[in-house]
């Protein structure tokens, strides 16, 4: 071989030599290998050459660690603290050393040396504390924090990472919450933040210790509005809707009262039907912010009437005299806005009051009649007002006007939700007088609506004619369940009732047994005779187990106990019977909901 080959293949093999000394993820694979002595050699080259990756380093103390060359870690660490003396993490890190020997006292020396050698300077604090953290050692990391505080004299300073450090401990509460409090003075951002931990890390007691913490900073700093908007959180957060109204109402004058913290709690509380609080929040947006500029005035004294609607009408011992006192608030709502498209919404509330409560059905028909006819009144709106007058006029007696407004809507509205929901009830009045052939021809139809609600009910329907027409050829019966539920539906219930007794005395043994008892119980829940109610569905629970209305009458009994008879625990039994037995039940899935929910999951 020439002279000039020899050195072009050494210079090869030498540079490959050279490359492989270099290689950090030849390193890393040693290491993870556990062949530390390897590992070690690379590091230390690698270290060699690229002081700058603390990577290298990191690794190579802990090639020494596992292989328990302790004196050789020691040694590196040490050469280099004497290069950079203000890296105060370099005796965290021989302090980490120590514990790995075995030496703890040797340990505890060195992580209070760090502590003690800090200097005012930011970037060194917060290296050190963050080396500390990352070995899980909370509480020298807190006492970092502290010194470096006490040293840049600024408490706030690092007030967050000292709130993260308390929760990840998860001993000390208090000590979190204080400090995540303290945080927003140096930075009203964290607000965000805070409420989602304090939703997620605190329990209903330390929710009480938050509230106490916040009262005390705010008769320091009264003018804080993010210790206010916290403490209207806590309330919010807690369905406590009066103390966070309270506080939204001097958050409000705090930052120019716009109402928008009283409309969101006002809000709030309607959906939780806290109806008082919600009545006091939209009450306040009416009274107590100018008119001019108010964005929220005309929709807050809505909102205030609709909710004296449902604090009224889902009481279950309102009286008539209730009735007549929300009649009122109406009337006196409408005469002083003009009766036209913007109080539609009031109209059709008042109509419904008039006729489902008050048996008034000539002035609900005559509020509706004349609602319909209002210039530029919303197509929608006009349609549903339509579908009740429909109604109205079919509890009236007069099917014709009936059936012609709900074939207008579905005319209207062929392909919308509103046209299905207009479909159905016009199919519902045919099979109530009994064109069972017809009706079901739209049941099929509408079984595929978009709406779960119009589709499960023509589910309902078309079911229960194929299983009642088909082994009566007369239909006599039917028809006259049909009427009887005809009679329902216009509030005539000793009629009703009735004829569902002579069906039971005329057919005996008639399949239509548990339907008849349905029936009886949807009646007994219009009059809110609950006791009444629960032992008809009971009783087809118990002998009518195969039956169609089996798992309607479970899915009643569970509402029934959970929203009248104040029976949660009944309930959740009642659901659970549903979805496990009725597994293939259209309220199967609704039922395992409401079953996880009363059990108190977490119900994305």
């Amino acid at each position: 071989m020439s002279l000039k080959r020899f050195i072009f293949f050494f210079s090869l093999t030498l540079c490959a030599a050279l490359a492989k000394a270099q290689d950090p993820n030849l390193a890393l694979q040693y290491f993870s290998d556990g062949e530390y002595g390897k590992a070690a050699a690379l590091y230390e080259k690698l270290w060699e050459n690229q002081p700058g990756v603390e990577m290298y380093f990191e690794k190579l103390i802990d090639s020494y660690s596992a292989m328990e060359q302790y004196d050789k870690g020691e040694a590196v660490i040490r050469k280099e603290i004497k290069k950079k003396p203000k890296d105060l993490h370099l005796l965290v890190t021989l302090g980490n050393l120590y514990a790995k020997k075995g030496d703890e006292k040797a340990a505890t020396e060195s992580y209070e040396k760090a502590i003690e050698k800090l200097t005012p300077e930011l970037y060194y604090i917060t290296r050190l504390a963050q080396v500390f953290t990352n070995l899980n050692k909370f509480d020298y990391a807190i006492k970092t924090y502290e010194k470096g505080g006490e040293l840049l004299k600024s408490k706030s300073q690092f007030a967050f990472y000292l709130g993260d450090l308390y929760r990840n401990k998860g001993d000390q509460v208090p000590k979190m919450i204080e400090n995540y409090l303290l945080s927003l003075e140096a930075n009203a951002g964290y607000l965000g933040t805070l409420e989602y931990y304090f939703q997620r890390y605190l329990s209903d007691e330390d929710h009480k210790e938050l509230q106490s913490q916040l009262y005390t900073l705010l008769q320091e700093q009264p003018d804080n509005v993010a210790y206010s908007e916290l403490l209207v959180w806590t309330f919010t957060n807690r369905k406590d809707y009066k103390n966070a109204l309270r506080q939204a109402k001097a958050l409000e004058k705090l930052i120019g009262n716009k109402g928008d913290k009283v409309n969101g709690i006002a809000q709030a509380a309607e959906q939780d039907k806290d109806y008082d609080a919600a009545i006091a929040g939209y009450d306040y947006l009416v009274s107590d912010i100018p008119k001019e500029g108010n964005r929220y005035f005309y929709d807050a004294k809505k909102k205030a009437l609709l909710c004296k609607n449902y604090k009224v009408t889902e009481r279950q011992d309102f009286t008539r005299e209730d009735l007549l006192n929300l009649e009122t608030e109406y009337e006196k709502f409408l005469a002083e806005n003009e009766k036209s498209r913007l109080t539609a919404e009031i109209i059709a509330q008042l109509a419904d009051l008039e006729a489902f409560y008050l048996k008034n059905l000539p002035k609900a028909i005559s509020l509706l009649q004349d609602m319909i006819a209002y210039p530029g009144l919303n197509p929608a709106t006009m349609a549903n007002a339509k579908l009740s007058l429909g109604d109205f006029y079919l509890m009236n007696g007069d099917r014709w006007e009936a059936t012609l407004l709900y074939s207008q809507v579905d005319k209207q509205f062929r392909d919308d939700i509103i046209g299905h929901e207009a479909r159905y009830r016009n199919a519902r009045l045919s099979y109530y007088t009994g064109d069972f052939d017809w009706a079901q021809s739209q049941f099929d139809v509408l079984k595929a609506s978009t709406s779960k609600l119009i589709s499960n009910d023509a589910l309902d329907l078309s079911v229960f004619l194929m299983d009642n027409t088909g082994l009566d050829t007369t239909t006599t019966a039917m028809k006259m369940y049909a009427t009887a539920e005809l009679l329902a539906f216009q509030n005539r219930f000793d009629e009703a009732f009735g004829k569902l007794d002579s069906i039971t005395i005329l057919f005996p043994d008639h399949t239509l047994a548990d339907d008849i008892l349905w029936t009886k119980g949807q009646i007994y829940l219009k009059q809110r005779e609950w006791s009444k109610a629960e032992a008809v569905f009971t009783k087809i629970v118990e002998n009518f187990k195969e039956e169609i209305r089996a798992d309607n009458a479970l899915f009643a009994l569970a509402k029934l106990n959970e929203e009248h008879l104040n029976n949660a625990e009944k309930a959740k039994t009642f659901y659970e019977k549903l979805f496990m037995e009725y597994s293939s039940s259209i309220f199967a899935v609704d039922a395992r909901k409401e079953f996880r929910r009363l059990r108190g999951d977490k119900i994305n």
